[in-house]
């Protein structure tokens, strides 16, 4: 079983070396890169003003985090959920540095660079010279973005778990095995728009060339009926 966790954090604003802090933090558990259903998710105050031009960005309010947790009421809580497996984050570097100085703040270690997995660097070695920022790849992908009005955490989360599936090529699209009169499997081609669909069946020479093939292996794990 490989597990790694994906999370998003939206914060007071780009700097933490000049006291922004982290207001928001989600987590998604994946294994073999694909969603649990496991997550972990909190509001967190700051204990600082939030800027206009940042609030316009995630809609996040002071009235919304008065109440919540500080981040030293999570951390432990928090860690327990990332484990000891990698940790994935569009533009990674950023949550990293977030995280590392809220770590310091209650004198816990920064997070181990080595788990860390930054898929905007994936996309742009995939993409390069395009952009590559999550609304960018969801809609080279197809995804739905009809409910990403501002930057929510646990959004982008699950937005970024179909982005990293695209990715790391999780997901094949195209190729499906159907029956010829239940009998021979065929290979259905599927073409693009506007094109008919080549059905690839084995003639009678084909099949022969296939049983001698098979007579020459010790043990053959597939045959045709």
């Amino acid at each position: 079983m490989t597990r790694s966790v994906l999370f998003d954090t939206e914060t007071t604003g780009l700097d933490p070396l000049t006291g922004d802090r982290v207001i928001e933090i989600a987590a998604l558990e994946l294994i073999r890169d694909l969603p649990t259903g496991r997550q972990f998710h909190c509001l967190i105050d700051p204990r600082r003003d939030i800027p206009e031009e940042a609030i316009r960005i995630h809609g996040i309010t002071p009235a919304m985090l008065r109440g919540k947790p500080e981040f030293v009421d999570i951390a432990e809580e928090l860690l327990a959920f990332f484990g000891d497996g990698a940790l994935i984050a569009h533009n990674a570097p950023f949550d990293f540095g977030f995280l590392d100085a809220e770590f310091a703040r209650i004198g816990a270690p920064r997070l181990d660079r080595s788990r860390m997995v930054d898929t905007l660097l994936l996309a742009k070695g995939r993409f390069p010279g395009l952009p590559n920022s999550l609304d960018a790849l969801c809609r080279r992908f197809g995804i739905d973005l009809s409910a990403r009005t501002t930057h929510n955490a646990l959004l982008d989360c699950r937005l970024l778990a179909e982005v990293h599936i695209e990715l790391t090529g999780g997901r094949q699209r195209g190729l499906s095995l159907v029956e010829d009169d239940m009998r021979l499997p065929s290979l259905v081609y599927q073409p693009r728009a506007g094109r008919r669909p080549v059905v690839i069946v084995p003639d009678d020479a084909a099949l022969a060339a296939h049983a001698a093939f098979l007579t020459r292996m010790a043990s053959p794990i597939w045959g045709l009926a």
